[in-house]
């Protein structure tokens, strides 16, 4: 039986996504997570608005798409977890095995990355429950300042928040894909974007709306320098939840029959709409009330709450906010979790409820160090920082660059022409050589200088 014969037979041992719809929400809620919600515009504005944009969505097309659709195609041709399915595909692609460590790679990435995303995730927990219960009313700049001190320096309140984040998590998981993922991103995904359209409105009607699109969306290429092409760069390749397994993973579950290039401009599509949608919600108020744009995380947590305080029944559309970012975060986690299931469920043989409560362990363990981070160990600094500092800077600058780098290197020159084109088969030829020079040529050179940006040698 040749390779690709033994490719369409091979099928998933947890289901398949029921549709197209499913997958795209599915992919785009894995995308879409906090980081998205306030870094992207935050980055666009500071970048010369419109024209940062404009590079972006160059960027994305010619480094995002090309790694998306790899990551997609091998774990469909693959069919299991990231490190089993490169380990099938480089046994039958070059008759080496070894190829199951950038598997590794991506998965010990998302299983980090989750260990502190959740410790932040459980922050906008926190500030949901203190919103709908009027606790961050009468604000000033000092009590927002008070209330986020109060928050990182209690390690009890912060490991509350975690478990209640990783508890939801791993429950959602342990369902599976038609009672767990699919549910809740049919739920999540429509639900983050009916919250988003409320707040639009919101910002419309009671924040400086042309003063956040200038800001957002007008060109301004006196902004832009090498520095802003190669933040463009890093966003193009970071936003997508490239690099993590994640992709791999839930290419896996993607019936033969969908279209890789399809679904992937779609997902590329809805997470740069409801990416410019969150800096047209967020923007106009920051200005209304003569705040500033540039705070970064603080935006969130110090910045807007300080905005919303200024309006009567503020606090419900902060709630709303908060909710939202909870569900982008949760939907974010699931792709995070689910490789490291996927893998226990595998190759251990554990069901799926008692894999998704061993993995949830383990990343809520290692959570613990990122909460300390912020009180009793934050004088324990090396390397980049604190112990949140340097797990952040391993998972995004190291790990995800080269597990990225890896995944679209095999997918454009280790598979087999026969192999790649049969996943893309529903596309012309002169579309399937687009890709393939793509990943082949300008997104590794894309992903080697974002490489070498983070780890500050450009």
């Amino acid at each position: 039986m040749n390779n690709l014969q033994a490719n369409q037979e091979r099928s998933s041992l947890h289901g398949q996504w029921s549709s197209r719809m499913t997958f795209i929400l599915a992919v785009t809620g894995s995308a879409i997570g906090l980081g998205n919600i306030w870094k992207f515009p935050y980055i666009a504005g500071d970048n010369g608005g419109g024209a940062f944009v404009l590079i972006y969505l160059i960027c994305i097309f010619i480094i995002g798409f090309p790694i998306m659709v790899s990551e997609i195609m091998i774990g469909r041709k693959g069919r299991r977890n990231p490190i089993t399915s490169m380990k099938i595909l480089g046994q039958e692609e070059q008759g080496k095995a070894n190829w199951k460590w950038v598997g590794m790679i991506g998965l010990s990435a998302g299983f980090i990355i989750l260990s502190y995303y959740s410790v932040i995730a459980g922050w906008t927990l926190h500030y949901f429950k203190m919103s709908i219960f009027g606790e961050l009313s009468n604000l000033d700049n000092e009590s927002a300042q008070a209330i986020f001190g109060q928050l990182t320096d209690s390690a009890v309140t912060q490991l509350i928040y975690h478990t209640a984040f990783m508890a939801i998590t791993v429950a959602i998981i342990a369902k599976g894909i038609k009672d767990g993922l699919e549910r809740a991103v049919k739920l999540m995904m429509p639900g983050l974007l009916f919250i988003l359209i409320i707040l639009l409105f919101y910002s419309v009607f009671q924040g400086d709306f042309m003063a956040g699109v200038n800001f957002l969306l007008v060109p301004d290429f006196s902004k832009i320098t090498s520095q802003s092409v190669l933040a463009a760069m890093g966003q193009a390749f970071f936003t997508l939840s490239l690099g993590m397994g994640c992709i791999v993973m839930y290419g896996a579950y993607l019936p033969k029959n969908e279209s890789i290039i399809g679904t992937t401009t779609t997902i590329i599509f809805c997470d740069t709409l409801i990416a410019l949608l969150a800096g047209l919600v967020i923007f106009p108020i920051v200005f209304q009330f003569g705040l500033k744009p540039t705070d970064g995380p603080g935006l969130i947590f110090l910045t807007l709450p300080l905005a919303f305080n200024e309006i009567t029944g503020g606090y419900v559309f902060s709630g709303l906010f908060f909710i939202l970012l909870a569900f982008a975060a949760i939907t974010s986690a699931l792709s995070l979790l689910e490789p490291s299931v996927a893998w226990m469920i595998e190759n251990k043989n554990y069901t799926r409820g008692k894999s998704a409560l061993i993995i949830g362990a383990l990343i809520w363990l290692l959570g613990f160090l990122s909460i300390f981070s912020f009180n009793i160990l934050s004088e324990f600094t090396f390397w980049k920082g604190t112990l949140f500092d340097n797990f952040d800077y391993l998972a995004s600058n190291i790990l995800l660059p080269v597990s990225g780098l890896l995944f679209t290197i095999f997918a454009g020159w280790i598979m087999k022409t026969e192999n790649s084109t049969d996943e893309l088969s529903d596309v012309s030829r002169y579309v399937y050589n687009l890709w393939r020079f793509g990943a082949r040529y300008i997104a590794p050179v894309g992903v080697i200088l974002v490489f070498l940006n983070a780890i500050g040698l450009i």
